[in-house]
């Protein structure tokens, strides 16, 4: 257990010394939450890959279209919008794991508990680590609620937004499609 000043310098230096007594139902509510992180990411995926794939049947459906003089530029329109949509829930749903760099232990991202964030280290190295982690009770709590909070940011500030943003294109793209076809 750290003390307040203790906490303070350790905060200041951006790592942060979390102060738990562990038990059951601390291990319990980092077992649920990182089971219902689980359940949101599937379900990003399952929303991503919906909508690539109904913009994928619109943009089939509408291609044909395009060669008709009344309804070519809502077609078209609504092609973009589609594209525009595919790409950004194709991005929500890829994998975003760096392959190629050393991971840097130090820094604050570092996740032991992550695969991205160990999958350039040696077996041995991660496990003289790991070793050293888990020898203090509050450390790996740490460990187990920083994962959480990444998993959540991932989440927020990822899959869920692109997801958003691909929904909104859509709706965009619809009606834009639809003020053309009334205008032209």
């Amino acid at each position: 257990m750290t003390t307040n000043n203790d906490s303070e310098s350790t905060r200041e230096q951006g790592k942060y010394a979390l102060e738990v007594k562990g038990g059951g139902h601390l291990d319990q509510m980092l077992r649920q939450t990182r089971a219902h992180h689980v359940q949101l990411s599937s379900m990003a995926d399952v929303k991503a890959n919906m909508m690539i794939t109904l913009a994928s049947l619109v943009i089939t459906f509408s291609a044909r279209y395009v060669s008709d003089p009344i309804l070519r530029w809502p077609a078209f329109a609504l092609i973009l919008f589609c594209f525009g949509t595919v790409l950004a829930a194709a991005y929500a749903a890829m994998p975003k794991v760096d392959l190629h760099t050393k991971p840097d232990k130090s820094s604050p991202f570092f996740n032991p508990l992550f695969f991205g964030s160990f999958i350039n280290m040696e077996f041995e190295e991660y496990l003289a680590m790991m070793e050293e982690l888990v020898q203090d009770p509050s450390t790996v709590y740490e460990m187990q609620v920083r994962e959480v909070y990444q998993m959540g940011v991932f989440l927020g500030r990822k899959k869920y937004l692109y997801i958003r943003y691909a929904y909104q294109i859509f709706v965009t793209g619809l009606v834009v499609s639809a003020l053309i076809f009334l205008l032209v």
